[in-house]
């Protein structure tokens, strides 16, 4: 039986068990409704917290919650007493005459007493990861011929992606005149030439992909091709000025698994606004990323990302994603395999011209959402890390 069938079943019989228990403690046996609720609720959550142990996923960073003894106990009893006090004012009120009806109440009882469960674990979990990512780790040296590589994924940009070539190499003509820039151009299955463009622009790599397949899929080529100590990648529109790229090789260099840019960053400058629907459209997605996330970033969706070489090799060896969800599934995978992140404000200079459907992506969006829960339960990203990601070359 898979991780998420084995999950799915205990939540089951531990809700099964607090149901039937205050039914038949009730109505058969004959207890106040008080305490047959509260044995029942306390019965579930010793069954439910005994499985979960055994079943849950070891490098699954919901896992961790177990480990917080105190706050899941405490967490436990502000639930029981939230599911025993709805459900007695309840009866109070109805004065339910068959078992059935107490059955309908209960069952408003446990979602109060679920919605208390998920805010504190929720809050435990947030605290957990962001500490854990807010430390710069002292590694060896990522393995890479160039200082930093720079991916651009491209889909039918032959009109621009020349120009997008010359700004990244005038932006970072230090690194380039030193032979440490290394420019790797995915061309995501374009039917204009792009990747012809790139080459004769001057790009270092050219990666040709067959077919359309997103611009997660045309990162993971890029970064998994690439050759620099540091990679990052950014769109091919340059929303996000070139120079800045050197801001994010900075924080690697200064210890960081994970440097990403944030666009609700304090210190964000937006020079060119985006329209009104993708903005509300980012927002609303931000808010659907907590399926998956513990960490509540601000802004996942920053085309603007950098990496160690070996931490990008290992996120996206494991990563599945193709369409614009992958950035969240990065995240996830930092989460999981607990590296240290930095954000950082950017300058953004929206394009008036986008390869974006707001609509269609959001829902293709939210949908990967759940393939990437799913997956994570199913044990898909499992590594063996022995504690320690396998960092060293």
């Amino acid at each position: 039986m898979t991780v998420l069938r084995r999950l799915a079943l205990i939540g089951t019989l531990a809700t099964v068990l607090d149901i039937a228990g205050v039914v038949v403690l009730a109505e058969v046996v004959g207890w106040p409704v008080w305490w047959a609720d509260a044995t029942a609720v306390a019965l579930a959550t010793l069954a439910s917290w005994g499985l979960h142990a055994l079943v849950t996923p070891s490098r699954d960073p919901a896992r961790s919650w177990f480990a917080h003894v105190g706050a899941y106990w405490l967490t436990a009893a502000a639930a029981l007493v939230v599911d025993v006090a709805v459900l007695t004012l309840l009866v109070a009120a109805t004065d339910p005459s068959a078992w059935w009806q107490l059955l309908g109440l209960k069952a408003v009882s446990l979602l109060a007493a679920f919605m208390v469960r998920m805010v504190s674990y929720r809050d435990t979990m947030f605290v957990e990861v962001r500490e854990l990512q807010a430390m710069a780790v002292d590694r060896p040296p990522a393995p890479g011929r160039f200082r930093l590589s720079v991916v651009v994924p491209a889909y039918r940009e032959a009109d621009r992606i020349a120009d997008t070539v010359v700004r990244i190499r005038t932006a970072l003509t230090e690194l380039h005149d030193a032979g440490e820039l290394e420019l790797v151009v995915v061309d995501d299955g374009s039917d204009d030439g792009t990747a012809d463009v790139a080459e004769a622009a001057g790009a270092d790599l050219v990666v040709r992909c067959d077919a359309n397949r997103g611009k997660g899929a045309a990162v993971r080529a890029g970064v998994l091709t690439a050759s620099g100590r540091t990679v990052a990648f950014t769109d091919a529109d340059l929303s996000y000025a070139p120079e800045q790229l050197g801001v994010l090789l900075d924080g690697v260099e200064a210890g960081w698994d994970v440097v990403v840019g944030s666009r609700q960053h304090i210190d964000t400058r937006t020079v060119v606004r985006a329209g009104r629907l993708r903005e509300v459209g980012g927002r609303v997605i931000n808010l659907f990323t907590a399926l998956v996330l513990l960490g509540r970033y601000q802004d996942t969706q920053c085309g603007l990302k950098a990496m160690r070489s070996d931490v990008g090799r290992l996120i996206f060896e494991h990563s599945h994603i193709d369409g614009f969800a992958f950035d969240v599934e990065v995240l996830h995978l930092v989460e999981r395999y607990r590296l240290s992140l930095l954000e950082v404000p950017v300058e953004v200079v929206n394009s008036s011209r986008s390869t974006v459907n707001v609509a269609r992506d959001a829902a293709r969006l939210v949908r990967d959402l759940f393939r990437i829960r799913r997956w994570s339960r199913l044990g898909r990203y499992d590594v063996d890390l022995d504690g320690t990601p396998p960092l060293a070359p």
